[in-house]
């Protein structure tokens, strides 16, 4: 397990290095580029030129790019906020996180619960019901939603008094109007998480309700319940596991389409401010840090298959 994990761990930074020195590539063949560059005042064009290495062949300008990175120990400098990138991202992650942690805790037993039942009471009324709502919430986009949420909690019912999240409110003067900001973008996240969860879960579950090993447990003397938590929900969690721990990737990286309908000042938004104003090392600079975080998050989900399956070993070879 140790010899694997090393190797993977290699494997990573290998892959990473390709994916970055592509993505620098396509960001420098962009015609946008250097209009963007001139766009600043002369002095920091001579400046940029000189450190950035323009001019020079893209793979000797990707090696300047990464000896500046590691020179002043960080990601480089926006162009048009005239800040660290990383304080950039400092500043926004926190944001989404506050917005996206507590949708998608709480949409994992929910949603899981859901599928189970819904497997369980397969072509059931209770499973029709689940299905259909699954299929309403993942069909409809999730502007759609947050838009009516606004629309008849604010303006029609006047539940809330505003339809955006206050980010900057002062949470010990006024704790409840700030908290309440949230409920909105955190109930279409929760059920957008749910319907996705629960999805998969029943598809996954009743495939291995069906199969011959549950069919041994029962004539082992084994409950339908006994039978389903202790055998059958384990193995179907084993292709749930990706869905579940890639999630906290999103907690991360936020939502681009919630943020913008509530006005949520996370990291999703920058990726938008970016491309609207050319501001190109910011975007690489983001590009790099979720590159090398969703690698590292494969690895952990290929870890997990061992956890939830005794019988998956990592490493271990053909025998």
């Amino acid at each position: 397990m140790k010899n694997y994990v090393l190797k993977r761990i290699a494997l990573i930074f290998i892959t990473a290095a390709i994916i970055i020195f592509l993505e620098f590539t396509f960001m420098k063949m962009l015609p946008q580029y250097h209009q963007a560059v001139l766009g600043v005042d002369p002095e920091t064009f001579d400046m940029l030129y000189e450190r950035e290495g323009y001019g020079r062949p893209i793979i000797e300008q990707f090696f300047i790019w990464i000896r500046n990175m590691i020179q002043d120990g960080g990601l480089g400098r926006s162009l048009k906020l005239k800040r660290d990138i990383v304080l950039i991202m400092a500043e926004r992650i926190p944001v989404s996180m506050r917005l996206n942690i507590f949708p998608y805790v709480f949409s994992l037993p929910v949603g899981i619960a859901l599928g189970i039942w819904a497997a369980l009471k397969k072509n059931k009324v209770i499973d029709h019901v689940i299905s259909i709502g699954v299929i309403i919430f993942i069909s409809v986009p999730s502007f759609v939603v947050g838009t009516m949420l606004q629309y008849y909690m604010v303006y029609i019912w006047r539940i809330f008094d505003t339809p955006f999240v206050l980010a900057d409110v002062d949470f010990a003067a006024d704790f409840w109007r700030g908290i309440t900001s949230y409920l909105m973008p955190m109930f279409v996240m929760f059920l957008g998480e749910v319907s996705g969860l629960t999805r998969v879960t029943r598809a996954e579950l009743t495939e291995v309700l069906t199969s011959d090993f549950m069919l041994l447990c029962r004539t082992k003397g084994l409950t339908k319940r006994q039978a389903t938590l202790r055998h059958a929900l384990r193995n179907g969690l084993v292709p749930i596991a990706p869905a579940i721990i890639g999630g906290f990737i999103s907690i991360l990286s936020g939502s681009l389409i919630i943020e913008q309908v509530f006005r949520v000042p996370g990291i999703g938004g920058v990726y938008l401010e970016a491309f609207n104003n050319y501001d190109y090392p910011l975007i690489m600079g983001l590009l790099m840090f979720y590159t090398v975080i969703g690698l590292f998050a494969t690895l952990i989900i290929d870890l997990s298959y061992g956890v939830i399956d005794p019988r998956i070993r990592m490493g271990a070879g053909k025998r």
